[in-house]
């Protein structure tokens, strides 16, 4: 195959990631505001289904501000589409896809209601979404790159 079709299947590949992810936030936070008050147990003191309004960032840090995270969120979002067409390695520009998809995603929820809405809930670590792994998948995948790249 020819390598501009084969870059061009790529990005064709990388826009229905952004665009999966993207959906699967917006479909599961869609239903995630339906979970009553009290969660639904899926396996009983390990995994739940938690509705929780996230105001801060992970871990609940830094409550109330949203505006900086709009802000962050933004800057981040243009870095990252400013940053994508001068990257050559599809595993990088996978990993910064990931990372856009989340940011999009969270980005959307505080905007609209002024929270990110959060409903995975494992009991050992603070409630999450899709968005919030896209995002720490993605970064991941970058620290991973750049750590093969120096050695």
């Amino acid at each position: 195959m020819p390598a501009g079709k084969r870059k061009d299947l790529r990005n064709l590949f990388l826009s229905f990631l952004f665009l999966a992810i993207f959906s699967l936030d917006r479909f599961t936070k869609y239903y995630a505001l339906k979970i009553p008050s009290q969660g639904i147990p899926i396996i009983k003191g390990i995994f739940h289904l938690t509705l929780v309004f996230n105001t801060g960032s992970a871990f609940g840090l830094f409550k109330d501000t949203n505006y900086l995270f709009i802000i962050f969120s933004l800057l981040t979002i243009i870095f990252i589409l400013r940053y994508l067409k001068k990257l050559i390695l599809f595993k990088i520009k996978f990993a910064f896809i990931l990372v856009l998809s989340g940011a999009v995603g969270n980005i959307v929820d505080r905007i609209i209601f002024g929270y990110v809405i959060d409903f995975l809930d494992f009991r050992i670590w603070p409630v999450f979404n899709f968005a919030d792994i896209s995002i720490t998948l993605g970064i991941f995948l970058i620290l991973i790159s750049i750590l093969k790249n120096k050695r």
